[in-house]
């Protein structure tokens, strides 16, 4: 069986996902990367994709991966 993961992605204005390194902002730390920087972050399943809406903040979005996450734990324990 594979293992699933939820997690907390930073996305982009045009919810494409964001790996630069960026400023608390949100701003890209260099400018040239050509990232127009982090607008938000979307909770998402290895299974099911993005889970629900983005969230602004990381840490609305931290409590919105808690329940994704004991779904599968429940599914699993059966």
């Amino acid at each position: 069986m594979a293992r699933i993961l939820v997690g907390i992605e930073p996305r982009h204005a045009d919810n494409s996902p964001c790996d630069h390194a960026v400023k608390p902002s949100g701003k890209p730390r260099d400018p040239d990367s050509g990232c127009p920087g982090r607008t938000a972050f979307a909770v998402v399943c290895s299974e099911h994709g993005d889970v629900h809406s983005p969230h602004h903040v990381k840490a609305v979005a931290e409590p919105a991966a808690r329940a994704p996450r004991d779904e599968h734990r429940t599914a699993l324990a059966r």
